[in-house]
């Protein structure tokens, strides 16, 4: 059994739907005082007095660095500081390299990569002060360990978040703070419904485990990251797949 979390503080970026809904549901039924954060004030509004515990939020623009730096300041004012960051801001329009716009790939990177530096940066005075905390990073399989079409810019973000994790974590030493990431796969959410049932099936089909992952299961991960018991734990990142960048081929899960 991890140590209690029991009203610690914890922002989660991006928590108004998906992952970060999953993220914010598992810290705060372990009773963390949690912010979710998004751009979109009646979905943040919606997922927090639909979460059972103690959930607040803040419309921020993770991608802005006044945005984010004014949210943290304000939370860890109004709890006491801010003990984890879960850094899960992200978006993921699929576009094929020929047809994208340039402009997408720079929302893309903005959104999903130097979001997760600035909450990090507006985090640092308040580890400083307590003189501890924790990080945890959203990132995937899609980049670092796999691709797919039209997700050029997705991966290439995912990617970064890996680069920036290892010199994050020795830099965050200092202040007795732990960085890492959580890399999920297919995790079943609102954006995968809209890939169309054909897609879920055959994603499903090339798992091990059968099914896709459910978006507790990246909380889970995330829990124990930001647990007393991960403490010596960092510049790591931890696949959860349900087996799904294991095989190496479609006929080796007929052989199961």
């Amino acid at each position: 059994m991890l140590t209690s979390l029991k009203g610690k503080s914890v922002i989660v970026t991006g928590g108004s739907k998906g992952i970060g809904r999953g993220i914010a549901a598992v810290f705060a039924r372990q009773g963390a005082k949690v912010t979710i954060t998004a751009r979109g004030e009646e979905a943040l509004k919606q997922a927090a007095s639909e979460i059972d515990g103690d959930v607040g939020y803040e419309v921020c623009d993770c991608a802005d660095w006044d945005d984010m730096r004014a949210m943290v300041d304000k939370v860890a004012k109004a709890n006491g500081g801010v003990d984890v960051m879960c850094a899960n801001a992200g978006s993921y329009p699929q576009t094929k390299i020929v047809d994208m716009d340039p402009s997408e790939w720079d929302s893309v990177m903005a959104t999903n990569l130097r979001s997760a530096f600035l909450s990090v940066k507006a985090c640092i005075p308040h580890f400083k002060a307590a003189g501890k905390g924790r990080v945890i990073l959203t990132s995937s399989i899609t980049g670092p360990v796999t691709g797919f079409p039209g997700w050029s810019h997705y991966g290439a973000s995912k990617s970064g978040q890996l680069g920036f994790l290892k010199t994050a974590a020795m830099e965050l030493s200092r202040y007795n703070t732990t960085i890492n990431a959580v890399m999920p796969g297919n995790i079943y959410t609102e954006g995968l419904q809209d890939l169309g049932q054909e897609y879920l099936d055959t994603m499903a089909a090339s798992i091990p485990l059968k099914r896709l992952g459910d978006v507790e299961d990246i909380g889970n991960a995330a829990l124990f990251f930001a647990s007393d018991e991960a403490a010596y734990i960092t510049g790591q990142q931890i696949v959860v797949d349900g087996g799904q960048i294991i095989p190496e081929s479609l006929e080796a899960i007929e052989e199961i």
